[in-house]
């Protein structure tokens, strides 16, 4: 299948043609303007053509000029065009020298006009690429240079009871079963740190794939709540839901979605005022389902709350909670992930020191 040229390509080169046969118009009467007037002056004015020399010399000296005033009309019409298309060769050498900040500049409207800007837009997306591409490296330092930090404190800590345990450096029974309680507290706590590793690699891989089905929200909410308020209570949280009674449809990954609702109560539990409450809404809408988690806390700075759903980060101050093992930094990151392979938004409403997460899924997932 022969394959057609676009017509658009085609209009800007007739468009450019039809500027330059314009100029060579232009400079043809020009010249032969400036020729039939030269021969007016020298026959009226100074009565040349009485003159056998100037009738035989005539024709040897009225060639040249014609075509020396047509090169000069010429060149000085296109003057402005080749000006700009010299700017265009010198602002492509910038730019492949690496100035990538460099805009060649636009004084057309016309296709060279169009050229220019072409290759400042080329520039930059280049530059942007560039950017993201760097974006991209950094992070992926600051994920092995996270797990590093975040694998080796547990670790140590395990080290460190398993060779107290190996000394046999306890001075009774209860220290004894103190560090082996600690030792089993750390390694659980590594175990989660590594699970929520393998789940948002698995989560950001381009083969994910979602086990829709047909889930009552109501019911899957309700029954997460039941198992996290004992949890709350021990910490000093009450739990205020307001989900109603009635089943709520919708088509979703149950394992996933609890996933994500448990890392968003687990945040709030972390971070909240002790004692204090978390707020937990459900409602339905006409095209989607909001589930909320609210909590008090201490108010974030906007570099803070623009970072807090990047993976590996996490609030060190006064946030956390003394009573609850430090987490990946992961959560929220798995969290958001979760709801847009749903088609989903997680986002974040911060007044004050009130903290509203907002997870918004499709009531039809397709």
């Amino acid at each position: 299948m022969i394959k057609q040229s676009s017509p658009l390509p085609r209009k800007r080169k007739k468009k450019l043609q039809i500027n330059i046969l314009i100029r060579i118009v232009l400079s043809t009467i020009v010249a032969a303007g400036f020729n039939n007037m030269l021969i007016f002056l020298s026959i009226e004015i100074f009565k040349a053509w009485e003159q056998t020399w100037f009738r035989n010399m005539l024709p040897y000296v009225i060639t040249p000029i014609f075509i020396i005033t047509f090169i000069l009309t010429f060149l000085l019409l296109t003057r402005r065009m080749v000006k700009d298309i010299i700017h265009l060769e010198q602002g492509l050498q910038i730019i492949s020298e690496g100035n990538l900040n460099y805009r060649v500049p636009v004084n057309r409207q016309d296709e060279l006009g169009r050229v220019a800007s072409n290759i400042n837009h080329m520039t930059e997306r280049l530059q942007l690429q560039i950017i993201k591409e760097r974006e991209l490296e950094k992070s992926k330092m600051d994920m092995i240079t996270g797990i590093s930090h975040d694998l080796r404190t547990p670790l140590t800590s395990i080290i460190g009871y398993i060779e107290l345990l190996r000394t046999e450096s306890f001075q009774d029974q209860a220290e004894y079963d103190r560090f082996i309680q600690n030792t089993y507290n750390k390694a659980t706590h590594l175990k989660k740190l590594l699970d929520d590793l393998f789940e948002y690699t698995r989560l950001t891989s381009v083969d994910t794939q979602l086990d829709l089905k047909k889930v009552d929200l109501y019911q899957l909410l309700d029954q997460l709540l039941f198992e996290f308020e004992p949890l709350a209570q021990e910490n000093g949280i009450h739990i205020e839901k307001e989900i109603g009674n009635a089943p709520i449809m919708a088509c979703v990954d149950s394992d996933k979605i609890a996933r994500a609702i448990d890392n968003l109560l687990m945040n709030a539990l972390k971070y909240s005022f002790k004692p204090g409450e978390i707020h937990i809404r459900m409602s339905m809408h006409h095209e989607h389902i909001t589930i909320e988690v609210e909590n008090k806390s201490t108010p974030l700075t906007m570099e803070q709350k623009d970072k807090l759903f990047d993976r590996f980060y996490k609030v060190d101050y006064s946030r956390s909670s003394e009573g609850i093992q430090t987490g990946s930094g992961l959560g929220l990151s798995i969290a958001k992930n979760i709801a847009e392979l749903h088609q989903g938004t997680l986002t974040l409403q911060h007044t004050h020191n009130v903290f509203t997460f907002q997870l918004n899924l499709p009531s039809n997932v397709k």
